[in-house]
């Protein structure tokens, strides 16, 4: 199944182009630094370390659109850069790892999306709260050492 997407047509174009693999892969970066860095700014807010003169929602309520819009990006150029090696990148080890991470972290944005109105209410924020967002930014950073290591591991990419 892997190999087949990895030679349709519009999947060796883009292989083989220079200038377009390399246009996907800054925007894949770039959007990996955009939505990392709109989650993490709420993490850290939860932490009590940022903008600690809003609330928890209403900073969330303002970078949530850039935050989905930027995980929607990540999403399609990091298929378009998987679908150039699909076959290889599937068997690998370091990038199913990876995308584990990704997945666990993406699961903890959502559970701090769900849970923050709670805990906005809470006289302080609760301890829950603080561990969700200190997880949050471990996976994140997680995804991001192992994704630079999936290159150097496997030699794809």
């Amino acid at each position: 199944m892997w190999e087949a997407l990895q030679h349709t047509g519009w999947v060796e174009t883009l292989a083989t182009s220079r200038w377009l693999y390399a246009l996907v892969t800054v925007v894949h970066y770039s959007t990996v630094l955009f939505c990392v860095g709109t989650i993490v700014l709420l993490d850290l807010r939860i932490l009590g370390a940022a903008y600690r003169n809003q609330t928890p929602s209403v900073l969330a309520e303002q970078l949530r659109p850039w935050t989905w819009i930027g995980l929607a990006a990540l999403a399609v150029s990091g298929f378009l850069l998987f679908a150039t090696e699909a076959g290889s990148f599937a068997t690998a080890t370091p990038f199913r790892l990876k995308i584990v991470v990704v997945l666990l972290a993406v699961v903890s944005a959502l559970a701090t999306e769900w849970s923050l109105p709670k805990w906005d209410r809470a006289p302080a924020m609760p301890v829950t709260a603080k561990v969700v967002a200190l997880i949050s930014i471990l996976l994140w950073l997680g995804a991001m050492l192992v994704s630079v290591e999936v290159p150097a591991l496997t030699g794809l990419g």
